[in-house]
């Protein structure tokens, strides 16, 4: 009985501890092909990670996203340690590009670039976005409950004196605010040409960008987000928000790819944001958008949405937490409207407040993103329905300035605002420094630390990660699978294999470094990657944490359930 029970010790040790050979199949490219992100292996990629930073909206760094280089190289290391993101959106805002009209000041792009490479120096890829809330900053009085940013001041000046009304969140700006809406219009509308400076500026930028960069850290350099969350501001007689966005909005992106084009960026994708709120999920707020009316992006476009829990948020509209598939149907409306404009999609913001009175959803929330990121079926239902892609998503947002800001907000010295986000009275960051400085988070690490498919060689046909936080939502049918994961995390993928030389490579967050992998390919871990390796055809793998359960058993059931379906 004792030699048995060391066979079997000895037998799941060679599944559970295979140490690889420091490889590296990262620093390529990525283009969009047949509606999905592919390196230069032909590997299939998911992005994840987080956006970089909230601070780039204020003026206390002016306008960089990190008080310091040292600062960008703590944030990126822990972010990648701690998360295990390979991607963020880097903001940089109109205003600090453009401070004078015609004058760009590449002091600023410098310090942009400078902070990227942080990043890039961590084999992290980067995608621009040119951020703006509520137009500009210069709009709002120095006693406003609210601020923005975005435009520079010469951009912003000569409208009337702002004012939300009765507004219980800064969103509501967008179309209470007269100030507000009629410089966004007068964007649309190229008044004064300022559209024009707008562009002209985002090109100067990248250019600047393109020219600091090394060509290898370039490469991972994704594109560039034209525009943060656009909207009309009003709208002409007879204009809808679908026509707006046909008429106005994609014109704009259109001409915004021709200036990428011009300053070396042919090959990385523009990725354009549907109208603010065609996916908004409190009714009335809400409008109707998505591009439906633009009849293709293709290739050199990405489609790219943002997710927020707006009832969730009130505390009122959603007083529970959020439930296992609950944002199901969201985040497929985003696989389909990216599949019918001929491109793949990326959710570039989503997140839930971290401190507040709704903050104790978060861990809910959090999980049910990441859950409609991965699946298009809730944990209920997957093995009997697991089919559909994974989409790359970045979190809002990654701030070790977390609680610790001294913005003066709208330039007011009597109004320093040091506390969370420093933003309208935001608290979303999912890091801090705690009293030693070290950064930690301030979320649950195990919806954050994720096992997601970095690179697949080949297609994915189905993947879940059953995160065991707040809840557990996975139901497996499967009794010897079900058994042998017990209560550990576990993921599950399925992919058609291309067969090339390059791996799938999976992440493996601090639960699970030391895995147990039943799977069709042959597999190895790497520090926090497994890497799996296999021939052309249909393949699987699941990963869990090292059991007592029937190994034997639980691969005979998973291997005639991943060719039933």
């Amino acid at each position: 009985m004792r030699r048995a029970v060391l066979l079997t010790v000895l037998f799941l040790l060679t599944l559970v501890i295979t140490p690889a050979r420091a490889e590296s199949f990262d620093g390529t490219e990525l283009r969009v092909e047949n509606g999905v992100f592919r390196d230069e292996h032909g590997r299939e990629v998911v992005l994840r990670g987080f956006n970089v930073s909230g601070t780039a909206k204020l003026a206390e760094y002016r306008g960089l996203p990190f008080a310091s280089t040292g600062d960008a190289r703590k944030s990126a290391r822990a972010m990648k340690d701690l998360t295990g993101a390979n991607a963020v959106r880097f903001l940089l805002t109109w205003a600090w590009i453009e401070p004078r009209k015609g004058q760009i000041d590449h002091t600023y792009l410098q310090g942009v670039t400078t902070q990227l490479r942080q990043f890039t120096d961590e084999g992290i890829r980067v995608y621009l976005d040119f951020h703006q809330d509520l137009y500009s900053r210069h709009l709002f009085n120095k006693d406003s409950w609210y601020t923005g940013d975005g435009a520079p001041a010469w951009a912003a000046s000569g409208y009337p004196k702002e004012s939300c009304g009765i507004c219980v969140h800064w969103g509501q700006n967008m179309k209470n605010n007269n100030a507000v809406t009629a410089a966004t219009y007068d964007f649309w509308h190229n008044r004064n040409g300022v559209q024009d400076s707008f562009v002209n500026a985002a090109g100067e930028a990248l250019k600047h960008v393109k020219n600091a960069l090394p060509a290898n850290e370039f490469k991972l350099v994704v594109g560039v987000d034209p525009l943060n969350e656009p909207y009309a501001g009003r709208y002409d007689a007879g204009q809808t928000s679908q026509t707006w966005e046909r008429d106005l909005l994609m014109p704009f992106y259109q001409r915004f790819r021709e200036e990428m084009d011009e300053a070396g960026w042919n090959a990385k994708p523009a990725f354009v944001e549907p109208l603010v709120f065609w996916n908004q999920n409190v009714e009335f707020f809400a409008e109707p958008g998505g591009l439906t009316l633009v009849p293709t992006l293709g290739d050199r476009f990405v489609f790219n949405a943002h997710f927020y829990d707006g009832k969730a948020q009130s505390g009122v509209l959603m007083p529970g937490k959020a439930a296992d598939g609950q944002y199901t149907q969201a985040f497929t409306t985003i696989r389909d409207r990216a599949k019918a404009l001929g491109t793949t999609a990326i959710v570039s913001e989503f997140g839930h407040p971290v401190s507040g009175f709704t903050s104790d959803k978060t861990p809910s929330v959090l999980k049910a993103i990441y859950q409609g990121l991965d699946s298009t079926a809730p944990g209920a239902r997957w093995w009997s329905a697991p089919k559909g892609s994974v989409v790359s998503g970045s979190q809002w947002h990654w701030d070790t300035n977390y609680g610790r800001h001294r913005e003066l907000m709208n330039d007011n010295p009597n109004k320093v605002k040091t506390d969370g986000d420093a933003m309208n009275d935001e608290h979303f960051s999912a890091v801090k420094l705690d009293a030693n400085d070290n950064p930690v988070l301030n979320v649950d690490r195990a919806v954050v630390d994720r096992v997601y498919p970095q690179a697949v060689a080949g297609t994915t046909l189905a993947f879940t990660y059953e995160d065991r936080a707040y809840q557990t939502w996975q139901q497996v049918p499967l009794p010897n699978v079900r058994a042998l994961v017990g209560n550990a995390p576990f993921a599950v993928i399925v992919w058609d294999s291309n067969g090339g030389t390059a791996p799938t490579e999976l992440h493996l967050p601090a639960s699970l470094r030391s895995p147990l992998v039943i799977s069709s390919a042959t597999s190895a871990v790497d520090g926090d990657r497994l890497l799996l390796r296999a021939g052309q055809g249909r393949q699987f793998a699941l990963v869990t944490a090292s059991s007592n359960g029937n190994v034997a058993a639980a691969e005979a059931e998973i291997r005639q359930w991943y060719v039933s379906w």
